[in-house]
């Protein structure tokens, strides 16, 4: 064995080595960040690198976005068999450097009635080499030709976890929250259904950029509106990886995460409480009720107290219910910015009067069209609950997990082909089911 002494200089090259390679990887970094800022990233040449072509799980590689890096782009869901993935990327249209997924619907027809359809992507920048994952600092992604067919179809796209986004202040797309477990996670944007021959990125009324900070990927959805029978049902999207100039931007952050909103009958009380985890710009909060779903007042409003990155429990006792002995009582929050800007939670839902009696689940309407509602027992309210839709078959179809559950659970239920379903609920060890029936 060599004496301790002796190995001291082959210590301090070793230690030597680890100062250069973490020099490198900073420089490295720093480089990745400059060049993705001025020049964005560049999507081109991708093939299919693993699973089944168009199918859920498939992953197709992108290489050299930048310098050293591959993007590798995932399908991680799609809201039913017949949304379909044509092309992964269309070169030789639109910019060649944006990512360009071609997706349809019912092999391009709308159908009568009104239909909403996605397909989601996750993009992921990895070292082009050792696959390793690799954190961009800052980046954007910008939506170029958000628009519709001319007849009954419009676009739609969807970010997630990005800190901002742009809009023309003239613009022709609406923006509103992606939300997911009580929390705002993201952004919709949805065009018009004028249609815009070309893609032009001097067309800034139907564009959209969202900004990333600090990640190694995004997950995004290309989605479709029809009011009616239509064709043009294949829509290609544009994704470029590139910040742009707005005549006259608008830009807009994200203003409240919501850990938890609910609304319960506590000893003939009505309660609601929420928790947020992120207040950003955030003014204050507005407490509207409803007696019929549609027309809300407002009944409370708390201030909050500066900017926060921690959570910040909020509750409010309303003690001034319309008179009715049964019947179902509506909430929701408004949330308003410094710059009075609002978004609106999701909406909970609360039994009374006699409606409030039961020992088991209660899903309604039934037969549903839309929106199912869900109501459970008093005891099971503010504890962890999941909902799970099955066919009759017994195939998990869709499931919903809450931590603080409300007195009433409204699950979307659009995209379900018309059928018999069931609906189940477990809380802690305790479960109950009821089938109903989905509408065309």
């Amino acid at each position: 064995m060599q004496p301790f002494f002796d190995r001291k200089p082959a210590i301090k090259k070793s230690i030597a080595l680890v100062r250069v390679t973490v020099l490198l990887t900073l420089l490295f970094s720093a480089v990745l960040t400059q060049k993705a800022n001025a020049q964005g990233l560049v999507f081109k040449n991708s093939y299919l690198y693993s699973g089944v072509a168009g199918q859920v799980d498939a992953v197709y590689r992108f290489p050299s976005v930048t310098t050293n890096v591959d993007a590798l782009v995932k399908i991680t869901g799609r809201s039913s068999h017949q949304v379909r993935l044509e092309a992964i990327d269309i070169p030789n249209v639109g910019f060649d450097k944006s990512f360009q997924p071609k997706v349809s619907f019912n092999n391009g027809t709308a159908p009568n009635g009104i239909s909403d359809w996605w397909m989601e992507f996750t993009i992921t920048f990895v070292n082009a080499i050792s696959n390793a994952p690799v954190n961009i600092n800052t980046f954007t992604v910008s939506t170029l030709d958000l628009d519709g067919n001319a007849d009954k179809i419009n676009e739609w796209v969807a970010y997630y976890k990005h800190k901002s986004y742009m809009l023309e202040t003239n613009t022709l797309v609406s923006a509103a929250s992606v939300w997911e477990a009580s929390q705002v996670v993201g952004t919709k944007f949805s065009g018009p259904i004028t249609n815009f021959v070309d893609i032009d990125t001097s067309t800034t009324s139907i564009m959209a950029s969202a900004f990333y900070e600090n990640l190694n990927g995004m997950r995004l959805r290309t989605g479709g509106h029809s009011t009616g029978q239509s064709g043009a049902a294949d829509r290609m999207y544009s994704f470029w990886f590139k910040s742009f100039s707005f005549q006259t931007p608008v830009e807009s952050r994200l203003p409240v995460t919501l850990k938890s909103f609910t609304a319960t009958l506590d000893n003939k009380k009505l309660v609601i409480n929420w928790v947020s985890s992120v207040e950003n710009n955030l003014s204050h909060y507005v407490v509207e009720r409803s007696v019929n779903g549609s027309d809300y007042s407002e009944i409370a409003v708390l201030f909050t107290n500066g900017n926060s990155t921690i959570d910040r429990n909020y509750g409010f006792t309303d003690n001034s219910v319309p008179a009715v002995n049964k019947g179902i009582i509506y909430y929701r929050l408004k949330m308003v910015d410094m710059d009075t800007k609002a978004k609106y939670s999701e909406t909970r839902l609360v039994r009374i009067g006699e409606a409030a009696k039961m020992v088991s689940i209660q899903a309604y309407p039934n037969p549903v069209i839309n929106q199912l509602r869900i109501t459970i027992p008093g005891n099971w309210q503010n504890k962890k609950v999941q909902y799970e839709i099955y066919s009759v078959s017994g195939q998990s179809i869709r499931k919903v997990n809450r931590n603080n559950a409300s007195q009433t659970e409204t699950m979307d239920v659009s995209q379900l082909t018309a059928g018999s379903y069931i609906i189940k609920v477990i809380s802690e060890n305790e479960s109950a089911t009821q089938q109903f029936v989905k509408s065309k």
